[in-house]
Order: C-alpha cells, then structure tokens, then sequence
C-alpha cells in the first residue's frame, strides 16, 4: 500500500496511516479495535452504532467493543501537524477520554437522591452537562441511564426552597437529549408545564431563555397531535418570547438556532401563525438572516414564507423595505431549499402588491428567476418561479422581454 494519498486542499500530502480508514480524513482520536485495526474513535462508533459487529479493514469479527486509545499514533499525528502548519494545517486537540459509566451512574444517583444537598446535586448536573458536551458517546451513555426521567421531575416538580438554580441547571442538561413522543406529548399536554417554560422565556438570564426556548422547539416537534401542537403555540407569550432571543443583540450563534428552530416549529401551526407577526416575527427574520449560518437561514427562509401565507404577515414583510431585495439576492445563493423558500415567499408578496413586483424587477428578479428555471434546483422550486414569472411579465422592463421572448412564451402560457 501506498505511504501517501493524493494530495488534499492543503497543497500538502497526508500520511496514509494518519488517515482513518473508514472516513478517509485525518485521524483526531485514533483508537484500536480487539482486531489490531485503528481508526478515528467517532468513524468506529459510528459504524458499530448503525449495527455493525465486524472489522471494517479485516471483515473480522469484533470479540469485544472496547475501543482503546492509540496514544503514540495520536501523538505522531499532533507533531506532524505541527510541522506542517506553514501550510496551514491546525495541531488537533488532545482527545478528551470517554466517560466512566460508574462515574455517570454516580452522578445520576446524586441528582436523584432525596438526602444529597443541594450543591452537590448542582455540582452532579453540570458535571454531566460537561460530560455529554464531550463526545456522542457520552451523550448516548448518559441517555441510556435514563437522564430524562430523573432531570424531568426536577425541573417541574421540585418548589421553593431556593430551588431555582438546580430547575435551570436541569433544564440546561435536559436540551442536550431528545424527547421520546410520549414524553413530547404528556409536556404538551401539560399546560402548567408549557406556561412554566413560557414564563422563563423573559427570564432575566439569557442563557435560561435560550434554554427555555430549545425545550419548548423539542416539545412542539415531537408531538404529532395536531390540537396539541396548536394548544403549545397558542399560550399567550410564547412567540413573544421566542422573538425577543432573536431580536436580543447579544444572541450568540446557538441563542440564533435554537429561536428560529422554535419559531419555525410554532409557526406550523397555522391558525397562530398571526401571533408570530403581532410578536414581530416579519422584522426580525429580515433583520437577522444575514446572521443564520445555512442550515437556519433555510429554516427562517422557510419561516417566511409561512407567514407570508397569512395576509397580516404578507403586509409586515411587504412593508420592510429589505425584504424584497434580500429574496431576490438569495435566490440560487444559498441551497436549493434556500431558493424555494425564497421564490415561494418572492410569489406570496408579488401576488399581493404591485409595489413589490416593481421592486422585484428593480432587484434584478429576472434574470434571477430566468437563471432558476434552467438549473438544477428543485422542481418545486422551478415552478415556483415559472408562475412568478408569469405573473411579473407585465412589469418586466421593455429590452428585457425582447431579449428573453423566445425562452419565456413557451414556458408560462
């Protein structure tokens, strides 16, 4: 076997046994498995969680899971990056060990037991908040002990007694873990639950607000009740809530994902959408979706042109003087979803107000949408922009339409 690879975007050669052999990229945990086989510690997870029981170098079979840390290959790796750094390659961290699970066993028995102070038990929660920030192993060890059920009570059970840090801290371990729909539909169903978890959306920490709102996301998006989920979203200060961590300056990048994760999760709702525009939901999605990174700022695309399905909110973002501009610039910019949401928000509006088809033209809708048609994109999104076509046709500048009569009559008569 060869000693290198091709060459990679570093403009450098990679050692061929510093590279996994399951993903191919450079190792950052290398670990050996009973076969003698190493590889990088979240490839091999990876491949035994999805059920796999053999070596993926050698087809033999694993006689046990235990995966142990090759500690000189690791080293080799840091100093070879080191050494390359000219070209730009960063020295990889020193890989944080896996949690013991008597350690976690311990912990949990601590937050658990009714005699432990309280301090002990807040120093428990976040020493497993740490924990499963660590690695997906510990994350998925530290749900297989049934976390849930034990933070759960704490959070809404426990009153009084200067019991508040211990709820937050709770609550903040909690969001780290997903909710089965069982779970998901008995906190829906719960209003003193849901109005509890409204309240802390003005907490005075921000970071409890964040928190708050990320629960709330988890809950609305595991209940598949529809009268459930509209129950959730119709509680008075809820969107309020969600749209203040949005609007708030300080938002840091995970305060941005989890409050547009639960706008968008409220806003399927249909018959509250309207709550969102009076919390000022129009505004702020404009205001901050240079913000998003892609993943969130397809979900706030998404966002838009759900609530410009309602005619309160079509008027909020017609009358934001970025809205129109900002749609047409996004368009084929960002994905593929990206651009439908955005031609379906651009269709809403323009089939609303003249105004904002004369303000689509002026942004260069055009070309934009003439550009749509012939790409790739989805078919979705393809027709999205044949009918937004059609409808602008009349508000196309003279020189445009005889430049483009032979590719647009065809399409959209």
């Amino acid at each position: 076997m060869r000693g290198v690879l091709q060459p990679l975007d570093l403009g450098i050669q990679i050692p061929y046994h510093f590279r996994c052999p399951i993903s191919l990229e450079l190792m950052r945990d290398p670990v050996t498995v009973s076969t003698g086989q190493t590889y990088d510690r979240n490839s091999i997870e990876s491949w035994v969680n999805t059920g796999n029981t053999t070596c993926p170098v050698t087809r033999a079979n694993l006689t046990d899971f235990t995966f142990i840390p090759n500690h000189t290959l690791r080293r080799l790796i840091q100093e070879w990056c080191v050494a390359n750094r000219a070209f730009g390659v960063q020295r990889i961290p020193t890989p944080k060990q896996p949690a013991d699970p008597s350690l976690v066993r311990s912990l949990l028995n601590q937050i658990s037991s009714h005699s432990a102070p309280v301090q002990i038990k807040l120093n428990s929660l976040r020493r497993l908040r740490s924990l499963t920030r660590d690695s997906d192993y510990n994350r998925s060890l530290i749900a297989s002990l049934n976390v849930r059920h034990i933070v759960l009570p704490i959070l809404f059970d426990y009153n009084g007694g200067g019991l508040d840090d211990l709820k937050y801290e709770s609550l903040a371990l909690l969001v780290l873990f997903p909710l089965s729909e069982s779970d998901c539909t008995s906190l829906a169903s719960d209003s003193d639950k849901i109005n509890y978890l409204t309240s802390l959306l003005s907490h005075s920490l921000f970071d409890v607000r964040v928190n708050s709102a990320a629960l709330i996301e988890i809950v609305v998006s595991g209940t598949h009740l529809p009268e459930i989920r509209a129950q959730v979203s119709n509680v008075d200060g809820i969107y309020d809530g969600v749209v203040e961590i949005l609007r708030n300056p300080i938002s840091y990048p995970r305060a941005l994902k989890v409050g547009v994760k639960a706008l968008f999760a409220l806003c399927l709702v249909k018959q509250t959408r309207h709550r969102a525009v009076a919390a000022g939901a129009p505004a702020v999605l404009v205001d901050r979706l240079a913000d998003f990174e892609k993943c969130d700022a397809e979900r706030a695309l998404a966002t838009v042109e759900l609530l410009c399905r309602v005619p309160a909110g079509c008027a909020a973002f017609a009358g934001h003087a970025l809205t129109v501009p900002m749609l047409v610039k996004i368009i084929l910019k960002i994905s593929d979803r990206a651009t439908e949401y955005a031609a379906g928000a651009l269709m809403a509006l323009c089939s609303e107000s003249e105004r904002c088809q004369r303000e689509a033209v002026t942004a260069g809708v055009l070309t934009q949408l003439l550009l749509l048609v012939q790409s790739d994109c989805t078919e979705r999104a393809k027709r999205k922009a044949q009918l937004l076509l059609k409808l602008l046709r009349d508000s196309w500048p003279q020189d445009s339409v005889g430049n483009s009569d032979d590719f647009a009559c065809s399409h959209f008569d």
